[in-house]
């Protein structure tokens, strides 16, 4: 698996995890980088993207959350998966903070995780939703110098 991929896996567990248990994101992650099942020997290059990726869709949360609401028609995000809200946030916070990463590598990303951690529908929902905001967003980012 590539490191970026390996890192959004498990920037999307961390998301996951704190979605749930509702723990300060700093004290979590020192905890979380500490635990057997591998973490603590992931690459520093996993650990940094993964840490940032997570740390900066928590940092923009309410952005985000009200981005995705306005594009999931008839949903609200409390009654979406807990996996596939995560995933839609992650990929979210891709596509309107990193200029470095291509949409299409974003989209594509989100929605291989939302074929693997997801149900059957998923990856259609995720798709549906990121791309809408992608569309939406194009604009402004060749506006900002950066597509």
């Amino acid at each position: 698996m590539r490191k970026r991929s390996r890192a959004r896996e498990i920037a999307l567990q961390i998301l996951y995890e704190l979605d749930i248990r509702k723990e300060d994101f700093a004290k979590f992650l020192e905890d979380f980088w500490q635990r057997p099942e591998g973490y603590a020997s992931a690459e520093e290059e996993v650990k940094d993207f993964a840490t940032s990726l997570a740390g900066g869709t928590i940092k923009n949360m309410e952005r985000i959350d009200s981005t995705i609401s306005s594009y999931a028609q008839n949903w609200q995000l409390k009654r979406m998966a807990v996996i596939d809200r995560n995933i839609i946030r992650m990929g979210a916070y891709e596509l309107l903070f990193l200029k470095d990463v291509p949409p299409k590598v974003s989209i594509n990303e989100a929605v291989e995780l939302a074929k693997k951690y997801g149900d059957t529908e998923s990856s259609k929902f995720v798709n549906g939703i990121l791309d809408r905001i992608n569309k939406e967003n194009e604009p402004i980012r060749r506006a900002q110098g950066s597509s």
